[in-house]
């Protein structure tokens, strides 16, 4: 085996542990106390049910926020690390993130060249969702990954359902 080859099998074995870890613990399946929004959507694919919440201030900063994920460890995964990436940051930091998002895991774009699409401050955010590009080998597993941040976005937006379909939630 080729150093090449072993260094991606190496990233490979570490983006299926965080996707375990965080599939089997998730961090922050919870309800955001006094939360300014909410939306559900669910993958009928898979049968993966998210609902996210969020305290967002005046000044459009996600001071909270919440997924409670039901469905694969791919889907139950992408909500906790989205959560724990996202606290803190501004709305307009959480859709960039969500389009960093999408392209990892259809491929469209590389870590590298995801993390030029966020700025300097979301760096480290990319380094964790790198996780979830993996399924790009997958496609059906796609919406597995997407479904929370297309909740996310709903949440955002005001519209309390979601879906991964085309054209939605973009």
């Amino acid at each position: 085996m080729t150093s090449a080859a072993a260094e991606s099998n190496d990233l490979l074995s570490l983006y299926q542990d965080v996707i375990l870890d965080h599939g089997k613990r998730p961090r922050n399946a919870r309800t955001v106390d006094a939360a300014t929004c909410s939306a559900s959507g669910n993958n009928p694919l898979c049968g993966d049910r998210v609902t996210v919440t969020a305290r967002i201030s005046s000044e459009n900063q996600i001071e909270d926020v919440a997924a409670l994920a039901k469905g694969c460890a791919i889907s139950v995964a992408s909500a906790s690390l989205m959560t724990e990436v996202l606290k803190g940051q501004s709305v307009d930091a959480a859709r960039r993130m969500f389009k960093a998002v999408q392209d990892l895991c259809t491929g469209q774009r590389q870590p590298d060249e995801a993390k030029a699409d966020v700025g300097p401050a979301l760096t480290a955010g990319v380094d964790r969702l790198a996780a979830l590009s993996g399924v790009q080998q997958f496609p059906a597993r796609v919406k597995c990954a997407t479904l929370p941040w297309h909740v996310l976005i709903s949440c955002i937006e005001g519209t309390d359902r979601a879906t991964t379909e085309t054209g939605s939630n973009a």
